[in-house]
């Protein structure tokens, strides 16, 4: 089977009546909890993006105090683990302040919990890596939050 373009879908959504429409929702949240994820961001915290980095926040927390100190190969499996959920809900959001915020703090954490100071090489890169994509983030930002932006990587550059 091949899928149909965005276009097409689109021309036949908008021919659905609203109640076929919440159908095919319902179905399709059935499948992946991915699927479930997005729906569920857009209907209860699209609106909220402060509340919802807020939340997320929270969720890179606790999972930096689950993470395994004893051997390298599992610092770095679950620092990637967190990067995994932190992109996915970049990717719902879309927003370039959120991208920067959420990353900012991923890298945060890794300097405040002592992970950084363990001097690996794999964890120095995810590191990089990651204060790039703020960087990259910030060039599509306002002038005053870029600035405000780039005075906390230069403090967490300190900090290391």
């Amino acid at each position: 089977m091949k899928a149909a373009s965005v276009h097409q879908i689109k021309q036949e959504l908008e021919a659905l009546s609203p109640a076929e429409t919440r159908e095919l929702l319902m179905r399709l949240t059935r499948f992946r909890v991915e699927n479930k994820e997005m729906l569920s961001y857009l209907i209860f915290y699209a609106e909220d993006e402060a509340g919802f980095v807020k939340t997320i926040k929270a969720d890179i927390d606790f999972l930096f105090t689950e993470i395994n100190l004893t051997h390298p190969y599992y610092i770095r499996k679950s620092t990637r683990r967190v990067l995994r959920l932190i992109n996915k809900y970049i990717r719902f959001s879309g927003n370039r302040h959120t991208e920067a915020e959420l990353l900012l703090y991923f890298c945060n954490k890794l300097v405040s919990t002592g992970i950084m100071g363990l001097q690996h090489t794999a964890i120095t890169n995810v590191f990089t890596n990651q204060l790039n994509k703020v960087r990259k983030a910030l060039s599509h930002l306002h002038d005053d939050l870029r600035h405000d932006y780039e005075e906390e990587i230069r403090s967490l550059l300190k900090r290391m």
